[in-house]
């Protein structure tokens, strides 16, 4: 098996390439620096630019599956250059696989989009599972949406799509998880908000579990990539500090704090959704990480210390 990954030196990228190593299945990457071109036995790299609307066309060479994982850090400043970057490298990039496999053959037969739970519009008590097709009215609502319906078109070329819906990745080096844990190492660490907002977490490794599920098992659709057991900011920011020994005396970040200090982007703080993996479990997958207990205590081992 070939598979062709999009962001493969991302937070994600990097555990689904080792996890496809660990299976052999050979990978090619697709990368915006000539530096990072590397070419071993079962790696190999392949410039693109998306903006400029450069790919290399050997990048698909005996490819049947495609993982797009590119796109701009949402977590990024929300300055009005950010957002459009946000938005565009989501957007240029899905375009440009497409119209590349539209006007060359190729034996692609399986698309794999990220997306992410931000199309949910934020609730305390909405359960949101594959089936709801509410949609959030907001910056990332509008991402989101774009970046699944541009997936979708891969439908056109008689192309399987699936789109994996993802929630907080928790990994011990990057995204969240690092940010949460430094403030209540330093002891000042507390909710933020009212503190009441969801958090629908998944580990590192099960969310490059479910990519690779999805490639083996031909998955179509819509998959929301969360833990089962989905908890609140509250509640996470707690179990971290008993994990860490430490005592949260400092009072919750007021909304309007945050709304100063990080503007619009303060929606990634304050706001949240309860979401549910219906399809996963009735496809029989098996998350390595169901409680975030384990997920913490297995985080801490080696990072934060």
């Amino acid at each position: 098996m070939h598979i062709l990954i999009a962001g493969a030196t991302g937070l994600i990228g990097k555990e689904l390439v080792a996890l496809c190593h660990e299976e052999g299945i050979k990978v090619h990457y697709l990368t915006t620096s000539k530096s990072k071109i590397q070419d071993f036995n079962n790696y190999k790299g392949f410039y693109w630019n998306p903006k400029e609307g450069v790919i290399d066309v050997k990048a698909f060479e005996d490819v049947t599956a495609i993982i797009n994982l590119a796109g701009m850090n949402v977590s990024n400043r929300w300055t009005p250059s950010n957002r459009k970057e946000i938005y565009n490298s989501r957007i240029d990039s899905t375009n440009l696989i497409f119209q590349t496999l539209r006007d060359h053959s190729n034996q692609v037969t399986h698309y794999v989009s990220a997306s992410a739970v931000g199309i949910y519009p934020p609730s305390y008590t909405e359960m949101y599972t594959e089936e709801n097709l509410e949609v959030d009215h907001s910056f990332l609502g509008k991402v989101v949406q774009d970046w699944e319906a541009a997936a979708n078109r891969f439908t056109e070329l008689g192309i399987r799509v699936a789109t994996i819906r993802t929630g907080v990745v928790l990994d011990r080096e990057e995204g969240a998880f690092p940010k949460l844990v430094k403030p209540i190492k330093m002891g000042i660490g507390s909710p933020l908000g009212n503190g009441k907002q969801w958090m629908s977490w998944i580990h590192i490794k099960d969310i490059a579990s479910i990519y690779m599920h999805c490639v083996k098992e031909g998955v179509q659709g819509v998959i929301n990539a969360v833990a089962p057991s989905p908890v609140t900011n509250s509640y996470m920011t707690k179990r971290i500090a008993e994990h860490l020994n430490k005592q949260l005396w400092a009072p919750k970040v007021p909304r309007f704090i945050l709304r100063i200090v990080l503007g619009r982007m303060a929606t990634l703080a304050i706001d949240g959704q309860l979401v549910y993996s219906d399809r996963l479990k009735k496809q029989g997958f098996e998350f390595e990480y169901v409680n975030v207990d384990a997920a913490i205590k297995d985080l801490l081992k080696e990072a934060v210390s």
